[in-house]
């Protein structure tokens, strides 16, 4: 069950004066489009939490074509929801991003495999053609055949990469053998384009002991340093962590919500994004010590699958205790 931090009685009386004064910018890109993936910030601006805090928050949603690291750098956002993997290679690669917290305590990508394909375990992949998002999506796939001792070049014992779209047409099409899905969204076509979860089987990458952490907030070790950033961005993350808390104990209006928030040319439906929501309700444990606070042990446990591969690996260091810190979520909830 999800711990519901205390949203601390210093910042519930500030409220009302807070949302007196003039309301200052603030600005999040989502990992994708709007959906139920991102619905407790959807919830916080419809429900008003964000102004309660003094912020007008604009939320900026992503696409197939967006990486939240580089509108970061560019300074398109002042925080980026992203992958841990992601996160961490966009690090080493120069931008200094820092996890700030981290909603999702459990990773929900996983293998979705066609039963008649033959394939019943991980001993059965080689020779196969797996489908893999990229765009920062492949790292856990790629540690993870690293771990199994599987070459993803397409050579003899390893496995054929399909850079798979964001869909699941390889499967449908019998042009992969396995494609990547995410509990909450892609396994859900799947099962709406005529299979039944008798026709698949799926390896979820939690339980094959690489799962990495995904959807948490980032921002950058520039932003840190300014009392007033930092300032703006207690305020934000206190208010997200309201908007999550109520969109999972009132989940068909956080659909309803979502569903009037939906992407230009990304039509949401109903169905869809009940299953979404409830799905990531899963995912949004709170076992970590509270809505979005990031567990320590969860970030090492992350760097460690990210760095298996040896040479080919992830991330060529362990990036230490200046990747994430508490201090924002402890200022929060008044821990």
């Amino acid at each position: 069950m999800r711990k519901l931090p205390a949203l601390f009685a210093a910042g519930i009386l500030g409220l009302s004066a807070a949302a007196a004064q003039a309301q200052d910018e603030f600005s999040i890109q989502l990992k994708w489009v709007t959906q139920g993936q991102f619905a407790g910030y959807l919830v916080a601006e419809a429900e008003g939490f964000y102004e309660d805090e003094g912020l007008d928050v604009t939320i900026l949603p992503g696409g197939p074509d967006i990486a939240p690291p580089q509108v970061i750098a560019a300074g398109g956002a002042d925080v980026i929801v992203e992958w841990m993997g992601a996160a961490l290679a966009a690090r080493e690669a120069g931008v200094p991003l820092v996890n700030v917290a981290q909603f999702f305590d459990r990773s929900g990508l996983m293998l979705t495999c066609r039963k008649d394909s033959g394939v019943v375990s991980p001993a059965d992949f080689a020779g196969r053609t797996l489908g893999v998002w990229f765009f920062g999506n492949e790292f856990p796939f790629l540690s993870w055949m690293d771990s199994l001792g599987l070459s993803t070049d397409g050579g003899a014992g390893g496995v054929e990469v399909l850079r798979q779209g964001f869909n699941v047409d390889p499967l449908i099409q019998n042009q992969a053998d396995c494609i990547s899905t995410m509990t909450y969204n892609e396994f859900w076509q799947v099962i709406d384009a005529g299979f039944s979860e008798d026709d698949l089987v799926t390896f979820k990458y939690e339980d094959q002991g690489v799962g990495v952490l995904e959807d948490g907030l980032y921002t950058t070790e520039d932003n840190l340093t300014d009392p007033a950033f930092r300032d703006k961005l207690v305020r934000f993350v206190r208010a997200s962590i309201r908007g999550w808390d109520f969109a999972l104990a009132n989940q068909a209006e956080a659909v309803g919500i979502v569903l009037d928030n939906e992407t230009a040319g990304f039509a949401l439906s109903e169905l869809h994004q009940t299953r979404m929501i409830a799905a990531v309700d899963e995912l949004i444990t709170g076992e970590s010590g509270g809505t979005g606070r990031l567990d320590p042990a969860a970030f090492q446990r992350t760097v460690d699958v990210l760095l298996s591969g040896g040479s080919d690996s992830v991330i060529s260091a362990d990036p230490g205790n200046a990747a994430w810190t508490l201090d924002i979520w402890n200022a929060a909830t008044g821990n």
